[in-house]
């Protein structure tokens, strides 16, 4: 992937240590990973966004909702900090192209990088949860380690790979401006399902794979970056992080009623539907009747 032909994002920015060091959360209270998995357990039995709980848990937002980290420049000679800002700079450029076609205009997200734990808008988060999207402050969270833990455990390596998790945290984002977030939240509150595998949080999912996908397509299309097996890469990232393939790493076997992300297959299927149409209208995942 020829990612130095993209635009530099000034979008992205490094976390002091307002989250806590050492994978611990906010008053001091850490968290190892039989409570963070004791919390994801809690969250699924109550339907509860593992966020909320662990911003019970660990405190640290202040009563107007804003966060206690402390945000400066990332370093400017990190290669990997480098490659984020190209790629969120694409996300920036492509986004914002299409929402100008639509006669509106793209309020792109900031992204922050942390270490070990941080504190956002939704909670505080451990860098053992992966990146995430947090529509309180619409900010893209990641740390950096993640992309060397999806090599050497997730069996998913390439740029373009990597460029897929930040392309896919961004469709969230995109998920929040257009009102889909919102929309979910009421069909929650409905009493229609979050978790299973035709749950909401499966379909919400699926489509910020989409819309990774679609900004991949004009992307592409921009730059002309991608290079022989990228695409293979990708798709390999999206196959590895299915709930089915990591509840069988995990467990053993699969259990469906569980899914919070969608299968495999699933993930695969939609991000190639974006990456082939280019369009926002091919990700309706909400409306698909089969995932």
């Amino acid at each position: 992937m020829l990612w130095q032909k993209s635009r530099r994002s000034d979008n992205v920015v490094e976390d002091e240590g307002g989250g806590g060091g050492g994978g611990g959360f906010g008053g001091g209270r850490g968290l190892g990973l039989g409570g963070i998995i004791l919390v994801v357990i809690v969250s699924l039995i109550f339907h509860k966004n593992p966020l909320e709980i662990l911003q019970l848990i660990g405190g640290g937002v202040g009563d107007d909702g804003g966060t206690a980290q402390q945000q400066v420049a990332p370093a400017g000679n990190d290669a990997q900090t480098d490659f984020v800002r190209a790629v969120l700079g694409s996300t920036e450029d492509v986004w914002g192209d299409m929402f100008r076609a639509s006669g509106k205009q793209y309020p792109a997200p900031r992204l922050v990088l942390f270490h070990g734990a941080v504190q956002s808008a939704c909670g505080a988060a451990s860098a053992a949860m992966g990146p995430f999207y947090c529509p309180g402050d619409r900010q893209v969270y990641l740390d950096l380690d993640f992309f060397q833990e999806m090599q050497q455990r997730f069996h998913a390596a390439g740029d373009f790979a990597r460029a897929y998790v930040i392309a896919h945290e961004v469709g969230h984002h995109i998920q929040n401006l257009v009102g889909v977030m919102d929309q979910v939240e009421r069909a929650a509150q409905g009493g229609q399902p979050m978790q299973g595998a035709d749950g909401l949080s499966v379909r919400q999912e699926l489509q910020a794979d989409c819309f990774a996908g679609v900004w991949a397509n004009h992307a592409q299309q921009k730059l002309n970056w991608l290079e022989q097996g990228d695409v293979e890469a990708a798709l390999n990232a999206a196959n590895q992080i299915g709930d089915d393939t990591l509840q069988r790493q995990a467990r053993g076997y699969v259990v469906p009623d569980s899914f919070t992300h969608g299968s495999s297959a699933e993930r695969v299927r939609w991000f190639r539907t974006g990456f082939s149409s280019g369009e926002l209208k091919s990700c309706d995942t909400f409306a698909a009747t089969q995932l």
